[in-house]
């Protein structure tokens, strides 16, 4: 019975380590993401710095990426950029490669 409590353990062990690891890789992604549509806004670096953080914090608000999406779209929207749902979309999407890549890099 020891053997099988330790396998359950490691099972549940390596599971919250590969749920740590989606969620940093995550708000990089989110971070990313927010540094890109501030210069898509033309924000000086302060207000990039704290654009990113509140792309970060919009993503607490619901599960999955639809809350970031909406904040994006509307601000860019808003600031008057030319840009649609799947523009954000694809901007996501590379957002992610780049921050899997980094966590890679850095693990190197």
């Amino acid at each position: 019975m020891t053997t099988f409590n330790d396998r359950e353990r490691a099972f549940e062990a390596k599971f919250a380590a590969d749920e740590d690891l989606q969620f940093r890789i995550t708000a990089r992604r989110n971070r990313l993401l927010g540094n890109w549509a501030a210069e898509q806004m033309g924000l000086t670096p302060a207000e990039t710095d704290s654009y990113a953080k509140s792309v970060v914090q919009a993503d607490f608000e619901e599960a999955g990426d639809e809350d970031v999406i909406r904040k994006l779209l509307g601000d860019l929207v808003s600031a008057g950029v030319e840009i649609d749902e799947l523009g954000v979309r694809a901007a996501l999407e590379a957002k992610m490669v780049e921050a899997r890549r980094q966590y890679i890099e850095e693990a190197n």
